[in-house]
């Protein structure tokens, strides 16, 4: 019998009305009528459960539905969206964020950036130093405007992954000293405000790190004082290590607006339900984005709230907007890799969103577990929501099975969807509803292709009932929501290579910009004007200390990387300058850096670094160069000076000031990577010119 309902199952769409993937002149499924059937309509009704849900509101509401988002940041994941031409640049963000085009998304969460690295890049820290302010750097500024010009009902949500070094009186804690962290957090939010004229509606504490109550209950007070009581808090942004606390300490709970609560895998315990506190699933998904990743996603936003009572989830993340091989490379909503050359990609949780995002609002209420809320008998689950005047109505219901929808943290245990008939039957409020909406995505699995939040034909109910035939992964809307559309653009260009040679004179950027493709991997990197006329802008690695990492070790080497990293063979060169005041003691320019984010530490490649105060050079293996390759005396005046590196499969060379100082032959490992550069330790440094005259791929 299951082998049967499996190859129904793959066999079955739903069937609304008269819409079936079967030939509808022989397969009427609606409303079912075995009597009236053929033969072949009896063998697939024979292999359907009956079902039936009941939606009713009639001895009250649930809780308060308050959003579906995604997080930009955690670290640098949207740190090539902002490169692409405005053109495409528009169209991406019209997916995410436009309502009633794609996602339309109703929470943006970004990254408090800290100056360090927090996944797959470094974001720049406001506060570099408590002497300084800037609330131009970075570029989560400028996307939370974005958001909030497509859709000004957006809520924005700010969560430090780490702090700048002199927080916490260089203790390398952020909770030494409470008010003065509180402080910097709270500038940020007004920053916001003063600058952006954008209202920050929640702040975090600290992504994935051991919370402070005393903080907590500062940060509070301090924002309330401030003029910020509507700024709320959501703790711990972690699992469940706050909740005691919370039971037993009123003013803690007070000072929290809601637990924040990451890859809860759609369950809460038993003492959190009963507590009444808001519970949010504050980062979720980060899941590869094919169709597996679609699953995870709609499994995940129906029952999160079914099993967990959770009223917002935040996906990690918005964009996958940073180079591959970087970790968890496609784990957003939708990808855009390749500023060069226009392409991105809409993925399928960008319409399993919108089968939600589209049909409500932050606002609205869930229905009653058992009245509108649930788990259906052979696998899935439903979710119905109204608005506060219950005169509109949402009705979610998914089938995803569990190979088809296994996100990627944490583990999902076994359970079998099976097609099944389902009655639905309007009580309450809106038992004479003639029609709904119907939207509809079927996930596309073994040669299937994707059917993808598609319009189909009202859904008729006669004396408040109405029959549907679910098959398997599958997502069906139904609502009396009018305004709901399927966006769309001409095709994306076609994905190109990285562009060689590459040169930047980084004159495009405005001051306290990031360059446009080099990705910081530790440190920050941002426009400055120099001195020098004859440089005009440079970019300056800005950090002097060493910041309070979200990393499980610290790194010393801030370094940016750029291109492709298959590329073997290449030529790089960049003009350096380490300022008198706050300088460096060398830089480096580097090719075949085979990995960043956290590790980026361990990296190995060739590293070709200037130093000096030391007077010397050194080539190295490795980023931290414990691994010497060739080094040598080195004396430079101070000024502006030419770096270069070539690196093929034979032999590497390097020059300062076209001088050449080494010629050896090139290592075994690695093979590929990134070309980057960086300073050797922190402390300021200049670059300008940068230029990657040839490449080649492995």
């Amino acid at each position: 019998m299951r082998f049967i309902a499996i190859i129904v199952a793959g066999l079955l769409i739903l069937c609304v009305h008269a819409f079936c993937s079967v030939d509808v002149e022989e397969f009427h499924i609606y409303p079912i009528k075995p009597e009236a059937s053929t033969a072949k309509q009896r063998f697939f009704l024979n292999q359907v459960v009956e079902n039936s849900i009941i939606i009713d509101d009639s001895e009250g509401l649930g809780r308060l539905f308050e959003g579906v988002g995604a997080i930009s940041g955690g670290g640098a994941t949207s740190k090539l969206l902002i490169n692409y031409e405005e053109r495409l640049r528009g169209q991406i963000l019209d997916y995410l964020f436009k309502p009633n085009f794609g996602a339309s998304l109703q929470i943006l969460k970004v990254e408090i950036g800290g100056d360090v690295q927090s996944t797959d890049g470094s974001e720049a820290s406001h506060m570099h130093n408590s002497w300084d302010e800037n609330y131009h750097r970075g570029y989560e500024w400028w996307l939370m405007k974005e958001a909030k010009k497509r859709n000004p009902n957006i809520k924005l949500y700010g969560l430090p992954w780490g702090f700048p070094g002199w927080l916490g009186e260089f203790t390398l804690s952020p909770y030494a000293a409470p008010e003065v962290t509180a402080d910097y957090i709270i500038k940020w939010v007004n920053g916001a405000k003063e600058v952006h004229n954008l209202t920050i509606d929640y702040v975090g504490i600290w992504n994935e790190y051991k919370y402070n109550i005393t903080y907590i209950k500062t940060l509070r007070n301090m924002l309330n004082s401030r003029g910020f009581k509507n700024t709320m808090i959501i703790a711990s942004d972690s699992r469940w290590e706050i909740l005691p606390d919370i039971i037993k300490d009123e003013s803690l709970a007070d000072a929290v607006y809601a637990i924040g609560v990451h890859y809860p895998g759609t369950n809460s315990p038993s003492n959190a339900k009963e507590l009444g506190k808001i519970l949010w699933a504050s980062e979720d998904y980060s899941t590869f984005n094919d169709e597996v990743g679609g699953g995870c996603w709609a499994r995940t936003l129906n029952q999160n709230y079914v099993n967990g009572l959770f009223t917002a989830t935040i996906a990690w993340n918005l964009i996958g907007s940073y180079y591959e091989h970087l970790p968890w490379f496609r784990s957003g909503l939708m990808t855009a890799v390749q500023p060069w050359s226009g392409h991105y990609n809409v993925s399928t949780p960008i319409w399993v969103t919108a089968h939600t995002t589209q049909f409500t609002s932050i606002g609205w209420k869930y229905f009653g577990h058992g009245n509108g809320v649930g788990k259906l008998s052979k696998g899935g689950s439903y979710v119905s929501l109204t608005n506060e005047a219950r005169d509109e109505l949402t009705i979610v219901i998914e089938t995803m099975t569990h190979d088809h929808s296994i996100c990627v943290r944490p583990a999902l245990p076994q359970y079998d969807v099976y097609p099944q008939n389902v009655t639905i039957t309007l009580k309450g409020s809106f038992a004479n509803l003639p029609y709904m909406n119907v939207w509809h995505s079927k996930l596309g699995f073994n040669g299937s292709e994707d059917q993808m939040f598609l319009k189909k034909k009202p859904l008729t109910f006669k004396n408040g009932q109405a029959i549907l035939l679910l098959g398997i992964d599958e997502i069906v809307t139904l609502t009396t929501v009018s305004t709901g559309n399927k966006g769309s653009y001409t095709q994306p260009p076609e994905p190109q290579l990285f562009p060689i040679p590459y040169k930047d004179n980084f004159e495009g950027l405005q001051i306290s910009q990031e360059p446009y493709n080099l990705v910081p991997q530790a440190g920050s990197f941002e426009a400055v004007k120099s001195k020098d006329v004859s440089h005009g802008v440079v970019i300056r690695q800005t950090v002097l200390q060493q910041p309070i990492e979200s990393c499980p070790w610290f790194l010393k080497f801030p370094i940016a990387i750029i291109g492709d990293q298959q590329w073997t063979d290449m030529t790089v060169e960049v003009d350096f300058e380490i300022p008198k005041v706050n300088g460096t003691s060398g830089v480096f320019v580097a090719a075949r850096v085979d990995r960043g984010s956290c590790p980026v530490e361990s990296s190995q490649g060739i590293f070709f670094f200037v130093v000096p105060n030391s007077g010397k050079f050194v080539v190295s293996n490795d980023l931290v160069m414990s691994k010497v390759l060739t080094q040598g005396q080195l004396t430079i005046g101070s000024g502006w000076h030419k770096l270069s590196l070539t690196v093929t499969r034979g032999n590497s060379t390097g020059s300062v000031d076209s001088k050449e100082l080494f010629n050896i032959a090139t290592p075994s490992s690695p093979l590929h990577g990134w070309a980057a550069m960086g300073t050797d330790g922190f402390g300021y440094a200049d670059f300008d010119n940068l230029n990657i005259i040839s490449a080649k791929y492995d």
